[in-house]
């Protein structure tokens, strides 16, 4: 873990889940974490809690269906630590609901949230790491990403197919000293299994996460990532319980 201390890490999703244990877990590891979201009490208290443990951290409120919020996050980075080393594209929202529950809305905030997102975060990150010649994509996908979760994951499968697919031409385009990895979770512990306005998909997912294995091994497997020499680029992680099927 010896390539991680001395890092800036913009981290959006922060406030909660894997988010918020990666920073954490980077800021425990030497990380200078800088954190987004759009609960900013939560922010405060975890980077207070940072900070008290000797670490280094910042926070700015973030709706990442918000570009100007994104560029925002990454500005702070900026003007804190003066540069911007690791971009993790985490904010997420898992809707599950069957094609017939026509649940518009949460189709529209799930590609607003998971790919939009995702691209303003590679909007505000890339410039610096282009000047930098240098820096970090982590895009959270799914397995839901590789394999379509139906019934009820269709447009949420939809989302983490895009965040696939534009990583991987991310990853191309980028170039040489510009790393990207997708990582892509199944039934690991979040808030993301209460998405769902649906009654029996939301009761089917908390059934279904009662296997999930601990918000830890997201932030231990993002540690992993980064922590590889600076040639090292580790592309694609699939983790999940060992008793997940998909």
């Amino acid at each position: 873990m010896k390539n991680i201390a001395g890092k800036v890490v913009v981290i959006t999703g922060a406030s909660s889940g894997f988010g918020e244990c990666t920073a954490r877990h980077l800021a425990s590891l030497g990380a200078k974490v800088v954190l987004g979201a759009r609960r900013q009490e939560r922010l405060a208290d975890i980077c207070s809690s940072i900070r008290d443990a000797g670490g280094q951290a910042a926070y700015r409120q973030t709706d990442v269906t918000r570009r100007e919020d994104v560029q925002g996050l990454v500005d702070l980075a900026l003007s804190e630590f003066g540069r911007l080393d690791v971009m993790i594209n985490n904010a997420g929202l898992m809707a599950i609901a069957p094609l017939d529950a026509d649940k518009v809305e949460e189709w529209d905030a799930m590609i607003d949230i998971n790919i939009k997102g995702v691209l303003y975060g590679i909007s505000a990150a890339l410039p610096v790491f282009r000047k930098q010649n240098s820096g970090h994509f982590i895009n959270l996908s799914s397995v839901g990403g590789i394999k379509v979760s139906a019934p009820g994951g269709v447009v949420y499968s939809g989302t983490k197919f895009a965040v696939h697919a534009i990583s991987e031409g991310l990853r191309v385009e980028a170039g040489p000293n510009i790393r990207t990895t997708t990582l892509s979770p199944g039934a690991v512990d979040s808030e993301l299994k209460y998405g769902s306005s649906d009654p029996a998909a939301a009761a089917a997912m908390v059934e279904f996460y009662k296997t999930a294995i601990p918000t830890q091994t997201i932030a231990d497997t993002i540690a992993f990532a980064i922590s590889q020499a600076d040639n090292v680029d580790i592309n694609d992680i699939v983790l999940r319980p060992t008793s997940q099927e998909f």
